[in-house]
C-alpha cells in the first residue's frame, strides 16, 4: 500500500514547551488511520501538522520530515493555500457558513475561481451526494444551513471540504457534538469516502476507531507509544500503557 505522507523525527514546540516528540509514521494512501489517547496528549496538535494549521499559532516551532507524496510540506517552495486545499480539515463542532445550503458548497469553488452556473451546480450536487446528504437538502438548497440539524450540518460541512476536491481529509472529533444515529451515518460516510481520499481521524471513541479505522496510533503526553494495524493494536497491543487506556484502565 502506497504513502501518502511520510513523518520521520517530527518535534513541534510552543515557544518553550515540547508538545510532539520524535513522531515517525507512515500515512496509507486511501485508508482511514485513527489518532488516540487523553485530552492533551498531542493528537490534535499532530493532526493539525499535516496542513499547517498550528502555522497560524505564535511561538510554534518544527523540526523534522514532514512529506506529502515525497514533498517536505515544509519547503521552502511550499504554497501553503494549495496544501490546505489538497488537505483539507473537518472540526469537531459543525462549522457552515451563515448562507444557503448552496453557497456553502459552492463556496471554496468561487474562491478558487469557478464561475459557471452549470459547473456549480454539478460540483454542488456530486459533494452533497459524496457526503450522503443530497436525498435529504435537494428540496431546500437555498435555505439557510443553519437550519439543518447538527448531523446534517457536520455532513455539509464535509460536503463544503469534497468540493474543493482534496485528496487528505483530517477530522477533528467530527462525531463528538453528535447524536449516535447522526454518529452512524458519518461512519458509514467515511468508510466510502476511503475509497477515493486518504483520512486521518482524530477520535477520543475507541469503538469508533475499532469499527472505521484501518490503522490507529496511541499518543500520550506528545509521544507517539504505539502505532499498527488497527485491529492488532485493539487485540494485542505491544505496549501496557496501550491496554490500560484502550481497557479503560488508564490513570
Amino acid at each position: 500500500m502506497e504513502n501518502k505522507f511520510v513523518v520521520h523525527d517530527l518535534n513541534l514546540y510552543y515557544k518553550d514547551v515540547q508538545a510532539l516528540r520524535n513522531i515517525s509514521m507512515d500515512i496509507k494512501k486511501q485508508q482511514i488511520t485513527a489518532l488516540i489517547g487523553p485530552s492533551g496528549c498531542g493528537k490534535t496538535t499532530f493532526l493539525r501538522v499535516l496542513n499547517r494549521m498550528n502555522d497560524l499559532i505564535e511561538g510554534v516551532r518544527i523540526d523534522g520530515k514532514v512529506l506529502l507524496d515525497d514533498q517536505d510540506i515544509f519547503g521552502p517552495d511550499v504554497d501553503v493555500v494549495y496544501l490546505r486545499k489538497r488537505v483539507g480539515m473537518v472540526f469537531q463542532r459543525p462549522n457552515p457558513f451563515p448562507m444557503s445550503v448552496y453557497d456553502n458548497v459552492a463556496y471554496g469553488p468561487r474562491i478558487h475561481g469557478q464561475r459557471n452556473k452549470n459547473k456549480l451546480d454539478e460540483i454542488v450536487e456530486k459533494s452533497l451526494r459524496s457526503a450522503a446528504l443530497w436525498d435529504e437538502v435537494s428540496n431546500r438548497l437555498f435555505k439557510s444551513a443553519l437550519g439543518l440539524s447538527g448531523g446534517q450540518q457536520q455532513r455539509l460541512c464535509i460536503a463544503r471540504l469534497l468540493a474543493v476536491e482534496p485528496e487528505v481529509v483530517l477530522m477533528d472529533e467530527p462525531t463528538s457534538a453528535l447524536d449516535p444515529l447522526s454518529t452512524l451515518k458519518i461512519e458509514e460516510l467515511l468508510r466510502d469516502l476511503k475509497n477515493h481520499y486518504t483520512i486521518v481521524i482524530v477520535t477520543h471513541n475507541m469503538q469508533q476507531a475499532a469499527r472505521v479505522s484501518d490503522s490507529t496510533a496511541f499518543f500520550l503526553n506528545g509521544d507517539m507509544v504505539e502505532f499498527g494495524p488497527t485491529e492488532t493494536l485493539f487485540t494485542r497491543p505491544t505496549d501496557q500503557r496501550t491496554e490500560d487506556y484502550i481497557t479503560g484502565r488508564f490513570g
